[in-house]
């Protein structure tokens, strides 16, 4: 399911000339904000049910480099969820859909009355029984990779 489109800003540019490693983070936290609209955390959901995503653990993979005004597109697969998790699996694309990176993340959802996890609301759980899901013998070839060198 397609998140986000956007463009690579010249202000995400280095001096390499492509995108800086931290703004490939930036464009998938976007992402982030986009799935948490999507599941109905805008910021009116978020004070109506008191109630937010944090992120506990990201795995970012560059694939390709990104240059400046490049059209950019996230697209989001759900790889796992309890009722209180989230474990995403984002893609970096580019207009011909070629990959450029991807993020693999763990996102909690957090009762902020009590500032401690706590079970998706029922608006937000149904919301995520619509996203895609992966099969667990169809995961991407990279969601769940170690990190690591290979001998």
């Amino acid at each position: 399911m397609m998140l986000l489109e956007t463009h690579v800003a010249p202000e995400w540019v280095d001096y390499n000339g492509h995108m800086n490693d931290a703004e490939y983070a930036r464009v998938f936290s976007l992402a982030v904000d986009a799935l948490m609209v999507r599941l109905g955390l805008d910021d009116a959901g978020r004070q109506q049910h008191n109630y937010t995503l944090y992120t506990l653990e990201t795995h970012l993979c560059y694939r390709q480099e990104v240059h400046e005004g490049q059209a950019l597109r996230v697209s989001v697969t759900l790889l796992d969820h309890d009722a209180k998790r989230l474990h995403p699996f984002f893609e970096l694309l580019d207009q011909q859909g070629h990959l450029l990176a991807t993020s693999e993340q763990m996102l909690m959802g957090i009762d902020q009355t009590n500032g401690r996890s706590g079970p998706f609301p029922a608006p937000v759980a149904e919301a995520i029984s619509t996203l895609p899901q992966a099969a667990p013998d169809a995961w991407p070839k990279q969601a769940g990779r170690p990190i690591g060198i290979r001998r």
